[in-house]
């Protein structure tokens, strides 16, 4: 099965099916499109970023179209695939407040686990959903649009209540996170320092340091984190030198993201492209 919604006035693209939508993942490659991937009585497994990863039963898997997704094995999964110009999650943020936390963290893995109380309202949605893709009126995409941010909200509640992020005070410390994780994804190839990230959301960067405490991580955690997971990327899936993927995230001494490299996952940059090349 497979339902797909095209908006040829903007290019908005939504497809809804089962795992036949993976299959152009069966290599590595770019997600090149938001994706939800939904378990039902069935194991999956899928390698995001060079990590393997089992879905187990009942889950929801939230990827983002800049990670490098390798869909392994599944079936009977009910699939969710959308462009920026369907639904735009930076845009639309005020209306399902997921991104930097569903979308774009760096700090938490987007893997939610269904309840049976969770999975009748996602069944119910889904065949919403599958309803209204055979409709066809002027109101359609605006319709799609709005399930796609029930969802998501749905998505994201969870999430919340999985991280323990519950409470209204927690709420806005979560704000907090979830606008740094975005600065950083949009600014860390070329700021590596919190101070930056603080002036940019007008705080210092103890409030930020005493904040993020409360999340069991640092600022500057967060930014290399995300500057390692970069490299690792290109790494893995491109044929650029150490020196190369150094300047290309912001480095002008190749020898400083090895020694960033190596604190965070024990491998120079050139140990780790070796492991990579025995493992294959």
């Amino acid at each position: 099965m497979q339902e797909v919604f095209k908006d040829f006035s903007t290019g908005g693209l939504l497809k809804i099916g089962n795992e036949a939508l993976l299959e152009n993942y069966g290599k590595p490659k770019q997600a090149g499109l938001y994706i939800f991937i939904r378990t039902t009585s069935n194991k999956a497994t899928i390698e995001v970023d060079g990590i393997p990863y089992i879905i187990s039963e009942h889950s929801l898997l939230a990827l983002t179209p800049i990670q490098f997704i390798h869909f392994v094995e599944g079936k009977d999964l009910i699939v969710y695939q959308f462009n920026r110009e369907f639904y735009c999650i930076k845009d639309h943020d005020q209306e399902v407040s997921c991104a930097g936390l569903l979308f774009f963290s760096n700090a938490h893995f987007p893997l939610i686990d269904l309840g049976e109380n969770e999975q009748r309202k996602f069944n119910t949605l889904h065949e919403v959903f599958v309803d209204e893709l055979n409709m066809e009126d002027t109101i359609q995409a605006e319709m799609l649009r709005m399930l796609m941010a029930r969802f998501m909200i749905m998505s994201t509640r969870l999430l919340k209540a999985k991280e323990g992020f519950g409470s209204a005070a927690n709420d806005v410390k979560l704000d907090l996170l979830r606008s740094f994780n975005l600065l950083v994804e949009a600014y860390f190839k070329e700021e590596h320092s919190v101070s930056f990230y603080a002036d940019k959301l007008f705080k210092s960067p103890k409030t930020l340091s005493n904040t993020f405490a409360k999340f069991n991580t640092t600022p500057l955690q967060i930014i290399h984190e995300r500057i390692v997971l970069e490299a690792k990327r290109l790494l893995i899936y491109t044929d650029k030198t150490a020196k190369e993927i150094a300047y290309e995230i912001g480095f002008e001494d190749a020898s400083h993201l090895s020694r960033l490299f190596k604190k965070l996952t024990s491998l120079s940059p050139s140990q780790f492209k070796k492991q990579l090349a025995k493992a294959v």
